[in-house]
């Protein structure tokens, strides 16, 4: 299995927003995360970085 969870990243640390993201695509307002089970989510983010031998993905929110 490749898919990763994806984090927001703030002063505090990190919290997640999703497990098992397959996708990442870019929207006017965001991102649009999709699992593997085919739940979304937009989230108001970016990405901030990607540890792909952790499968990690790494979101910093939109100001």
């Amino acid at each position: 299995m490749c898919e990763a969870n994806a984090y927001l990243v703030d002063g505090d640390g990190e919290k997640l927003v999703m497990e098992a993201v397959d996708t990442v695509a870019p929207e006017v307002d965001g991102l649009l995360l999709t699992s593997i089970f085919g739940d979304q989510k937009l989230v108001k983010a970016t990405i901030h970085s990607l540890s792909l031998v952790e499968h990690k993905i790494y979101l910093k929110k939109n100001p």
